[in-house]
């Protein structure tokens, strides 16, 4: 049951849900709802208007325009995960949506939505930030985008509605690892990693107070073998305090997994270039 009140419409378009979005004080995106029902029913989440879009077509479907892939916002985590277009060109961003709950949450749950996502860590904005990927936003100026990597500190402003995920097509080299909370399913730790001929780019999330990408990291890697040993000491390196102890881990202990983590990860997209 939830208990908090709300009025609800369902608008024919994109321009009609953006009008209700400006216009209606603590209105909210119905998209997926894997997030945003529980805590309306818990009390946690607060909305006046609930602006269901799951209907809206020009919101769903990968493409690939030039070089490319468009994710549109309502693209399901399930359909990411096994897309052909993103399994070839950004298997890291397909291996964060496959890691995302389970087959419920994966099957309702949207990319946009996914993103979006504040107060915990989830697996795609990491990926995202590894792939150099920017977010797209529609909003009452009109249409703008943002990177992953800034979109990851700030979300996105109301009444700006994600529309979709531009991620470069990048091949085979990239990957995503996680360890989960046994509990909950959201990443402990997670790092996703993109190897490009500028060097690897390396963002992870469930360790650090956000999704980052570490550039101290890559920049003690570039020019090196991606080695266990070398991916470890790179991490020692970085302060503690950008490790977030919590969950019974400590500081410590997180650094090091992430660092195992993008370890294990860098060697995969190293092999899948091979």
């Amino acid at each position: 049951m939830i208990l908090t009140e709300f009025d609800y419409v369902r608008p024919i378009g994109l321009d009609e849900a953006l009008t209700l979005l400006s216009g209606t004080p603590d209105a909210r995106v119905l998209a997926g709802g894997q997030s945003l029902l529980p805590g309306l029913r818990i009390g946690t989440e607060q909305a006046r208007l609930l602006v269901d879009v799951r209907h809206l077509e020009e919101l769903r479907g990968v493409t690939r325009e030039g070089a490319t892939l468009r994710v549109g916002a309502l693209t399901t985590l399930a359909e990411l995960a096994a897309h052909p277009l993103v399994l070839a060109e950004a298997p890291e961003l397909a291996a964060a949506a496959r890691a995302n709950g389970d087959p419920q949450v994966r099957n309702l749950g949207t990319t946009g939505g996914n993103l979006a996502v504040t107060g915990r860590p989830t697996d795609l904005p990491v990926a995202a930030i590894a792939a150099g990927a920017v977010v797209e936003l529609a909003g009452p100026d009109g249409v703008r985008t943002v990177s992953a990597e800034e979109f990851a500190a700030t979300g996105a402003p109301a009444p700006d509605l994600i529309t979709a995920l531009l991620v470069p097509a990048g091949g085979p080299a990239a990957a995503f690892e996680k360890t989960a909370d046994r509990a909950s399913r959201y990443p402990l730790c997670a790092a996703a990693v993109r190897i490009t001929p500028d060097g690897p780019r390396i963002a992870v999330t469930g360790a650090t107070a956000r999704a980052l990408r570490l550039r101290g990291v890559e920049d003690r890697l570039r020019g090196g073998e991606f080695t266990t040993p070398a991916v470890l000491a790179a991490f020692r390196a970085e302060p503690r305090e950008l490790f977030v102890p919590g969950r019974g881990t400590s500081a410590e202990y997180l650094g090091h997994l992430a660092g195992v983590l993008t370890a294990r990860a860098l060697a995969r997209a190293a092999g899948a270039t091979g």
